[in-house]
């Protein structure tokens, strides 16, 4: 069990480190952007996949590296901490758009040196029209491109931030040491038939791993000999210590196996941190720590080689170097990811692979040092089972109390049959961890993008249901209807007129998914991301072109609960009730709502029309069979990987729509449940905002009559509670009887808490330097209050604050 002391104490070393990092105003680095672009020039007649492997190679050589005072865990991925690389071969148009206004955001803002503005000016001329960008949008039909920018349907982050949503296989990393692994790819190379097609396409893809896996191993050797150089200059003994311990570290690991859990741990980081260095992905997550560093931990618990203190530190630290890596993304792309989420994910607590609880004292060691710590990274999840360790989950909920959003749960009893169903082998199954947010993966088993793919406004999909195929916001018919609702009979010709959009949005989706996929794979592999995940080795093919065991993807849809609502509404009230004519509501959406008239239509919508999280079957089937059109149709589709090596290769649907049900909601008129134009949408699965009116238990039994099932990229739950809702322990066995009660009998998927009040968020909102280190959990994902835009808070502020009923 956690104690008291170690629920609140810091050393100052790790004290120090974490005020220094929290200082660090995020700015832009360009050595990677300088080392790529010079590598590509000199090498325009290589394979891409040879040059990037030579560009990675530069980088990690040739890099700004450095040793913190104090720190114990090592490795930067730029020349500041917080400092952004840009990574221009995915998109640079939008650096000369937005480069002198970075500051000026209204959220996420990074500052650049004018220095850094005329070097990036430069880079990026010569990359104008070779980028992922230019690829993937070239790779659209005119119909696709119009969609994207008519913003129905969105693929900005794919194509100018690349893949990312993926955990490697740490464990065979640890046991095998990265000598293994050259020594696996020398094997295969050693077979390659140069004189076929593939054969070609394999010895470029073994020379390429070959130097990266090589400059990865220098990599470490760095920090091995600048940890040495500084002992020699070091007088305080107990640093000197320090700095030896590190270079022998690295010097171990940069070759063979890790003999302890300090090397264990490093060695983990720095496989991290060069996925981060290679790709411009976010969410690449490290999988269950608790499991895969536990031997070693115990091992040196045993052998008196480390101490539950001295591992906290290394684990604190680690913490910390994760908040140091950042990200920047342009504007149109933030505003999805707001708060700069990396979405680096830590997995404890489910089962082991005979269906034992895996909760041990690692477990619980990572969730008391990540509450200790009270930062946005890592992002933690833990894996619920009905025989999971009660201590446990009372340790969990002291963590909830201290109000940063973590951790979140997801639900074995639903995630693991999910995963049989799709034909993942049960060993597998039962070692899945949370990727990024709350998606789910199998690590080092899985491809890129288990979700995260495009994002689909529902609603713009149903108000065109409603107007004949007429997109009313950019005023094109991409898909002619089946008529105009005034021209409706029954509520069966709305639910058909949504069948038929559906259909065909969905198969957009697809379409557009397949031409970012071919871009990313044709123009930006990744080596080392493709080293560390089986069996693309054995099979010489990186992620994208079908190396890894599994391939399931999903997109997100977004607006879920205002579907529900909007279609409640118009069954009722118009064609039940008849209180509403379908003229006073299309001159009501048509008007904003504007006016006595449509200030009255909008009040009967919101008040008397049921709504979704009420546990309303009235409203809650109506959704389920909506988002079931959705479902049937995606379920036809399949990846680019298909038939190319992994098992799956399918779609299933996803709610982690992270913060874009902001910018979504900016895009969407008026809406038939009473929404305001132009305002947010309902965030993933959780009911819009303040029409859940009784009670967390309500909610939870109409989120769990959607099709979890076949949800399986995340049925994202957000809760929000009063921090005194769970002061008193019995508060916190209440809250874990309602989740039990939630994951155990209703079957759901994931759920998250929010315990911040009210008047806090607007106090910070008022007055942000007094409220600095105020975290809150905005998706799937934690971020600082105070560095999030406007709108992004005032729709966590408006969210609904529950009481613990049943």
């Amino acid at each position: 069990m956690i104690t008291e002391k170690q629920q609140t104490t810091l050393s100052k070393r790790i004290s120090d480190l974490r005020e220094k990092v929290l200082r660090a105003k995020p700015s832009v680095c360009t050595e990677r952007a300088k080392f790529y672009t010079q590598i590509y020039q000199a090498n325009e007649d290589k394979p891409v996949i040879v040059k990037r492997a030579l560009a990675l190679e530069k980088t990690l050589k040739k890099m700004t590296i450095f040793i913190d005072e104090g720190e114990l865990i090592v490795g930067n991925q730029s020349s500041q901490h917080r400092a952004a690389p840009i990574f221009p071969e995915y998109a640079v148009e939008w650096l000369s758009r937005e480069m002198d206004n970075l500051d000026k955001r209204p959220g996420d803002a990074f500052f650049i040196t004018e220095d850094h503005k005329k070097e990036l000016l430069k880079i990026a001329g010569w990359w104008k029209g070779k980028v992922l960008w230019d690829r993937g949008r070239a790779n659209m039909s005119q119909e696709l491109r119009d969609l994207q920018d008519a913003a129905i349907i969105k693929a900005t982050g794919n194509l100018t931030s690349g893949d990312g949503h993926i955990a490697v296989d740490y464990p065979r990393v640890l046991s095998a040491g990265l000598e293994g692994y050259l020594q696996e790819i020398r094997y295969y190379h050693r077979q390659v038939k140069r004189y076929e097609r593939e054969g070609v396409k394999k010895d470029h893809f073994y020379t390429a791993l070959t130097i990266s896996v090589k400059a990865l191993r220098a990599f470490i050797l760095r920090y091995h000999d600048l940890a040495l150089s500084m002992s020699k200059h070091e007088i305080n003994p107990q640093r000197k210590t320090e700095l030896l311990t590190i270079a022998q570290n690295c010097e171990i690991i940069a070759e063979k196996p890790p003999q302890n859990f300090y090397q264990a741990l490093q060695l983990t980081y720095f496989i991290h941190l060069s996925l981060q260095i290679e790709s411009n992905g976010h969410s690449v997550s490290l999988g269950r720590m608790d499991q895969y560093l536990f031997p070693y931990y115990q091992h040196d618990l045993i052998t008196g080689n480390i101490t539950k203190d001295f591992a906290a530190e290394l684990l604190e630290n680690t913490w910390i170097k994760l908040l140091t890596i950042n990200k920047i993304r342009p504007w149109s792309h933030t505003r999805f990811s707001a708060g700069g989420p990396l979405y680096q994910n830590v997995t404890i607590g489910g089962q082991t692979s005979d269906g034992k609880d895996a909760v041990n004292d690692l477990s619980f060691l990572i969730l008391d040092t990540v509450g200790r710590m009270r930062l946005t990274q890592p992002n933690l999840s833990v894996r619920f089972h009905k025989n999971i360790n009660n201590d446990f989950m009372m340790a969990c909920m002291q963590v909830i109390e201290k109000g940063f959003g973590m951790p979140s749960f997801n639900n074995d009893e639903v995630v693991i049959p999910g995963l049989l169903r799709l034909g993942v082998e049960p060993q597998d199954a039962y070692d899945y961890s949370a990727i990024g947010c709350i998606e789910i993966a199998v690590p080092g088993k899985w491809g890129y993008r288990c979700t995260g793919m495009s994002f689909l406004n529902l609603m713009r999909v149903f108000l065109a249901s409603l107007y004949d195929g007429l997109d009313r916001q950019s005023g094109k018919v991409f898909h002619k209807g089946t008529g105009h609702f005034r021209d409706f009979s029954s509520f069966e010709d709305v639910f058909r007129a949504w069948q038929h959009q559906i259909k065909y949005y969905t198969r957009k989706t697809v379409e557009i998914d397949t031409a970012v996929d071919t871009a990313l794979e044709e123009n930006v592999p990744d080596l080392l991301c493709s080293a560390f995940v089986d069996s693309c080795i054995s099979r010489g093919k990186t992620i994208k072109e079908g190396g890894s065991k599994y391939d399931f993807i999903s997109g997100l849809q977004v607006g879920i609960a205002n579907l529900g609502n909007s279609l409640a509404a118009i069954k009722k009230l118009v064609f039940e009730d008849k209180v509403i004519s379908k003229e006073q509501l299309l001159d009501a959406l048509e008007n904003d709502y504007e006016g006595e008239e449509g200030e009255k239509i909008r009040q009967l919508l919101l008040n008397f029309a049921p709504k979704y999280g009420n546990d309303d079957d009235y409203v809650d089937l109506l959704l389920r069979d909506a988002y079931r059109e959705f479902i049937s149709e995606l379920e036809q589709y399949h990846t680019t990987r298909y038939n190319r090596g992994p098992i799956g290769c399918k779609y299933y649907a996803g709610t982690s729509s992270i913060s874009a049900n902001v910018p979504s909601g900016a895009v969407v008129p008026a809406t038939p449940d009473g929404r305001k134009a132009f305002t947010p949408v309902a965030e993933g699965s959780s009911p819009s905002s303040g029409t859940d009116l009784q009670g967390p238990t309500a909610v939870f039994k109409s989120v769990a009559k959607l099709p979890t099932e076949k949800i399986m990229g995340g049925v994202l739950l957000n809760q929000k509670l009063s921090p005194a809702t769970i002061r008193k322990d019995q508060d916190k066995q209440k809250l874990i009887s309602i989740i039990r009660t939630f994951f155990e009998d209703l079957k759901g998927w994931h759920v998250q808490y929010n315990i911040v009040s009210r008047d806090t968020l607007l106090a910070a909102k008022k007055d942000p330097e007094k409220y600095r280190d105020l975290i809150v959990r905005v998706a799937g994902y934690s971020a600082f209050f105070t560095t999030l835009s406007p709108d992004t808070q005032d729709d966590i502020i408006a969210r609904t604050e529950h009481s613990l009923t049943f």
